[in-house]
């Protein structure tokens, strides 16, 4: 179950500034300029063993002539629709602002937990200016300076102690299948395609969690659940033609499956919400199978689709080893090829190496092309073993593990995909001490 936190305020608080500091990077542009994060950030957060979404939303305004207005409050309503916890961001340097009042009495309304987060405080005197905020009426707050970290702390330590418990779901154990992708690229019409009028074969199970909407497909010798998927849901309050709702279905969806069908728009070609949502996928070490959906709308040339498949391997490099389907989801054109692909990178998902094999194989690839030397050190690898984990996860150990760098732990994966067979699942490998 994916539990998200969504950052919310007025623009130019320093969202941005605290999003970068919960997950690690530099993803959010952070500028001066009020405004500047209109598109949607997401990314993941662990603290304390206990790992969360992150949700960057734009600033909340009101009657503002910016033309994005309309878009980042929209967002900001949809963040609040899809969020477990909220953390509701202010200004010291500012006091409480027209915004901060109006943005309040909206989360007041609402039955999810605020969190108050006082930001720009880094110095006794703004700590008593602090306190105004408690009239709100959303009670205490916690103040901090996200540029210096100081603060974050407690904050993070309250989050994870109120997030909603993670609850076992009772859903059989079975592969779940998700599918992905951009408005309008037809993953409502796959999913017709799949389940056909035969609706009697199809179980609806309701997950534990809030919004996991499980459809078990059982028919042709495959039994999987379709996760959350287009066209199963009721709609959102928010109307759906907005970028940003997809993205948070998106991230729901996939940290909730096994395998993603991850589906352009062949019309298109792979967009940079595509990339997107693959990095994604494979942040979460999900399978993932590519289906160019609309090929029957696609004028096609001799080597058309052998330059429409070069060209999406090209954009995802160094990750290649997936397979790419041209379908048709209305017209229903390869879709039991689908579910073959599916068999197969679940197969693929679940293959458990015996540690003599892989040795065998490993160390004789090793003998021919050892790490590279460095600082006149050499990394002597001398075993290999897999991890009981839910996705290929091999720790290789050796006497110096902080002197394998990416270019070689690429090349130990490569080979390992040459003699294996792992095809739409990202390997995980680690080096550790002997």
């Amino acid at each position: 179950m994916s539990r998200i936190v969504a950052i919310v305020g007025r623009p130019n608080v320093g969202k941005s500034t605290l999003f970068n500091r919960l997950v690690g990077s530099r993803d959010a542009i952070v500028d001066e300029m009020s405004g500047v994060t209109r598109d949607r950030n997401y990314g993941k957060c662990i603290w304390n063993g206990v790992d969360f979404s992150v949700i960057d939303t734009g600033g909340y305004v009101e009657k503002s002539d910016d033309i994005f207005e309309e878009e980042i409050n929209k967002q900001v309503l949809l963040a609040i629709e899809e969020s477990d916890l909220i953390l509701f961001m202010v200004d010291v340097t500012i006091g409480i602002h027209e915004l901060d009042s109006s943005v309040a009495s909206m989360l007041r309304r609402i039955d999810k937990k605020v969190v108050v987060v006082v930001n720009k405080v880094d110095n006794n005197e703004r700590l008593a200016d602090a306190t105004e905020f408690y009239s709100l009426g959303l009670g205490d707050y916690f103040a901090l300076s996200s540029v210096s970290g100081s603060g974050t702390g407690e904050l993070l330590d309250y989050v994870v102690k109120n997030l909603p418990e993670e609850n076992p779901e009772a859903i059989p154990e079975l592969p779940r299948i998700a599918i992905v992708g951009r408005p309008n690229v037809g993953k409502s019409s796959l999913v017709n395609s799949l389940l056909g009028e035969e609706r009697n074969i199809v179980t609806p199970l309701a997950g534990t969690t809030r919004d996991s909407i499980f459809t078990r497909y059982n028919k042709f010798q495959h039994d999987f659940l379709l996760v959350d998927t287009a066209g199963l849901r009721k709609k959102g309050k928010v109307s759906e033609n907005v970028e940003f709702y997809s993205v948070m279905r998106a991230v729901r969806t996939i940290e909730n499956s096994d395998i993603c069908l991850l589906l352009i728009d062949g019309t298109r070609g792979i967009e940079a919400q595509d990339l997107n949502i693959m990095s994604l996928i494979q942040k979460n070490n999900k399978g993932m199978i590519i289906l160019v959906n609309k090929w029957d709308l696609v004028e096609k040339e001799t080597n058309t689709t052998k330059f429409f498949e070069k060209m999406i391997r090209e954009k995802t490099a160094p990750f290649t080893d997936y397979n790419i389907l041209f379908i048709s989801a209305i017209n229903k054109q390869r879709i039991h090829k689908v579910l073959e692909l599916i068999e197969t990178v679940n197969r693929n998902r679940t293959r458990k190496i015996s540690t003599s094999e892989l040795n065998n194989v490993m160390l004789e690839i090793l003998k021919q092309n050892p790490p590279p030397s460095l600082k006149g050190k050499y990394v002597k690898i001398k075993y290999v073993t897999q991890l009981p984990t839910h996705t290929p996860t091999f720790a290789f150990f050796c006497n110096l593990p902080q002197y394998i760098k990416d270019p070689y732990k690429r090349y130990l994966e490569n080979r390992m995909r040459e003699r294996f067979e792992f095809t739409g699942v990202p390997i995980r490998i680690f080096f550790r001490k002997k």
